[in-house]
């Protein structure tokens, strides 16, 4: 119901806060194009945070957003680019901080 005073709705169904997630993606994913579109996803999505090369052969990704842009980017994840062979993708909760765009490092 809109208050009287300023017509404020209020939260829309579906609103949640928004979270950020840490995922580690295994696999063949470095050397593939794997964090560049990631970023083109996490932008698809409205997704902020970054990708990164890790020492391992792992990629970091910090995804920040609603959860069902998080979510989606998450999926994304399992499959990855064309040239990618993701075994396995670890997520755990991050506490959310606000970013600006998508980075690759």
């Amino acid at each position: 119901m809109a208050d009287a005073m300023t017509g404020d709705l209020g939260a829309q169904v579906g609103d949640e806060p928004p979270i950020c997630r840490r995922c580690l993606v295994e696999g063949r994913v470095q050397g593939v194009y794997f964090r560049g579109a990631a970023r083109e996803q996490a932008l698809r999505f409205g997704v902020t945070g970054y990708a990164r090369n890790l020492p391992d052969g792992r990629v970091e990704v910090l995804a920040c957003g609603s959860p069902a842009a998080v979510a989606q980017l998450r999926d994304w994840l399992r499959a990855g680019p064309p040239m990618a062979r993701v075994s396995a993708v670890t997520c755990e909760p991050r506490e959310y901080r606000p970013w600006s765009g998508f980075s690759v490092d």
